[in-house]
């Protein structure tokens, strides 16, 4: 059924639309089908997002509440240019009202209440005061922004009374603009899609999270994967544009009545574009398909074959296959990335596949699960010596960077071959050894990041190439509060933190601009946006893909433990909540998901989750689990 409004008056009309489905359609009603078994359905429960939705128009004599709760439900539905839901307001209404200027979501819908106060004594016109709890707002660049945790909904909807064929009828005249639904609704008709675009100054992708319809666009009648390569030709979103920039030419767009792009029996999809792109040239043009092939690829669960972009005349700009893509991917590293961590002794070992071998002892492995052995790594960091009790693994495996367990050093050491480690400059005055230097982290681009966490001077620090001076990074919108841990993209541009304010460590995403020489940037974080907005506390956090996070948290209030994958946007990602773990204080995590969670338990040491498992210990003593990155 359509919204999800859970309150009052709006369960109970959602009650009758279930019962009156089985003669007449009602507004919200999805298509019936002719066959099959009756089960009872919760209003809350997740929809089928391949269920068509219908609005029905207004009855004859229809009274104002029934009016407001059309309207609201015929919002939820399929209607080509929402021309039913229209019909709720006075002809100028319905020429002004534009509901694809913004979406606004409600945890439980919208919730109308009768407001008199204004209105005139002889009952030509009607307000309704619409509340509910904020959840986000997906603006016209279909980009996704959470409500703050005390932010509230509330505006109003006027109707007054109208001529109509069949006398005086309730319509409504004033209205917020965009679209208003639940949460439920909200999860039924739109899906997150990752858009690509070229990080500043390089040939590598970065990702862009949007919110297309599931369905064809009301406004638009565009399939969802032109919906999806349209939102590609319009740019990135203005968050993410001061670091990226698009290979298209401005002003490029889908030739002139392309609704209905889709794919060909080899996996394989034609765009044609407009004039604008017509004479670009054969580099360039690969670069465009770039863009659109890594995009498609969140729409179809077999690989794409490859983007053929088109001039208007229908003559071809240029093909790129899969294969041809690979150089300019987000996340350039090995196709079967380590897993690593920090053993009893403080030493960094790997773990890898294989039976179990009790016979390594102290050398290799303690390995409890039988699918996973341990090894210690040839280099510095694998020689009792200097013991670490965090690391992070360069994206290419050939060096880790690591922090002593007085969190007052960090050094650089090869892990892949013999050498001596390299301390760094960065050096932590922290009396507590509780505080001191965060876990490292290095980006895509082989930069080392690492917060400084003394309570007199804390500071965010970065070491080009891992090397050399450590430059202290400014990060705007901090108002004091204390870094305490550094979580770096592959790409480079985005930074996850961890943020210690009021008592409360919440999750941060910055945005990384560099000016200047491109060689010896000035680098600086901007415009941090919440990362997990519905945790009040975060304790770990690991990049899980392009635009995902996995996080470790508790809700506001919450007393249970939760781990959850989250989009770099703040909305959660499709996949979800996560099987708990006992007491969880650290988590890794690699961009191919098909690869398992790795995290450190205060109870059951280093486990591991594959995909359609259960968690299970892989380690019984170690610490600081970690992928490359």
């Amino acid at each position: 059924m359509g919204a999800d409004r859970g309150r009052g008056r709006g369960r109970r009309l959602r009650s009758a639309a279930l019962l009156g489905c089985g003669g007449v359609l009602v507004a919200g009603c999805a298509s019936m089908p002719d066959s099959g078994d009756v089960h009872a359905v919760q209003a809350s429960q997740r929809a089928d997002s391949q269920v068509q939705v219908y609005a029905v128009p207004p009855r004859e004599g229809a009274a104002a509440d029934e009016i407001v709760d059309g309207f609201l439900e015929a919002m939820t539905s399929d209607d080509p240019q929402f021309a039913t839901a229209r019909k709720y307001l006075t002809p100028q209404a319905a020429r002004t009202w534009k509901p694809d200027l913004a979406t606004t979501v409600l945890a439980d819908g919208p919730n109308p209440q009768p407001n008199r106060t204004n209105d005139k004594g002889d009952s030509s016109s009607f307000t309704f005061t619409v509340t509910g709890k904020p959840v986000a707002v997906v603006d016209k660049q279909h980009a996704y922004q959470p409500a703050g945790p005390k932010s509230a909904y509330n505006e109003t909807i006027h109707l007054v009374r109208q001529n109509t064929p069949n006398g005086k009828e309730w319509r409504i005249d004033a209205l917020p603009e965009g679209l208003l639904l639940g949460q439920s609704d909200f999860q039924r008709i739109y899906r997150s899609v990752n858009k690509y675009y070229f990080a500043s100054g390089q040939d590598r992708l970065v990702a862009d999270p949007v919110y297309v319809r599931q369905r064809n666009d009301p406004e638009t009648q565009m399939n969802l994967v032109t919906q999806t390569v349209m939102a590609v030709l319009e740019g990135p979103t203005n968050w993410l544009r001061p670091v990226v920039g698009s290979r298209f030419p401005s002003g490029t767009a889908l030739k002139e009545g392309t609704k209905s792009l889709s794919f060909d029996d080899r996996n394989a999809l034609k765009v044609p574009l407009n004039e604008r792109a017509s004479n670009v040239g054969g580099s360039q043009c690969r670069k465009m398909a770039a863009q659109l092939l890594f995009t498609l690829r969140d729409l179809t669960a077999t690989r794409v074959g490859q983007v053929e972009l088109d001039r208007a005349n229908g003559s071809q700009l240029c093909v790129l296959g899969g294969d041809q893509a690979e150089g300019y991917a987000p996340d350039r590293i090995s196709p079967k990335p380590g897993q690593y961590f920090v053993d009893e002794q403080g030493r960094l070992a790997r773990m890898r596949a294989g039976a179990r071998d009790s016979t390594e002892g102290t050398d290799g492995a303690d390995s409890t699960d039988g699918d996973v052995v341990t090894e210690l790594v040839s280099g510095p960091f694998g020689r009792t010596g200097q013991q670490l009790r965090t690391v992070a693994v360069e994206r290419d495996e050939r060096r880790a960077a690591g922090v002593t367990t007085d969190g007052r050093s960090m050094y650089v050491a090869p892990i892949v071959s013999d050498g001596e480690s390299v301390k760094t400059l960065v050096t932590s005055q922290s009396k507590d050894p509780k505080d001191g230097l965060s876990a490292p982290s290095w980006d895509g681009r082989n930069d080392l990041w690492v917060a400084d966490r003394d309570r007199d001077h804390s500071r965010l620090l970065r070491l080009d190439h891992g090397e050399g001076q450590p430059q202290e990074v400014d990060v705007a919108g901090l108002n004091g509060a204390r870094i305490e841990q550094v979580r770096m993209s592959a790409d480079g541009v985005r930074i996850a933190l961890l943020v210690n304010e009021g008592g409360h460590t919440t999750l941060r995403i910055g945005r990384v601009e560099r000016i200047g020489d491109p060689e010896h940037p000035q680098v600086s974080v901007v415009e941090l946006r919440p990362g997990a907005p519905q945790m009040e506390d975060v304790t770990a956090v690991s990049w899980a893909g392009r635009s995902r996070l996995v996080v470790v948290g508790k809700e506001s209030g919450g007393l249970q433990q939760q781990l959850r994958y989250m989009q770099t946007d703040g909305s959660l990602s499709a996949a979800g909540n996560l099987p708990g773990a006992n007491r969880v204080t650290e988590i890794a995590a690699a961009d191919d998901e098909r690869l398992p969670l790795v995290a450190h338990s205060k109870e059951d040491g280093i486990v591991r989750l594959p995909p359609g498992a259960n968690w299970k210990t892989a380690v019984k003593k170690g610490s600081s689990p970690v992928y490359p990155g």
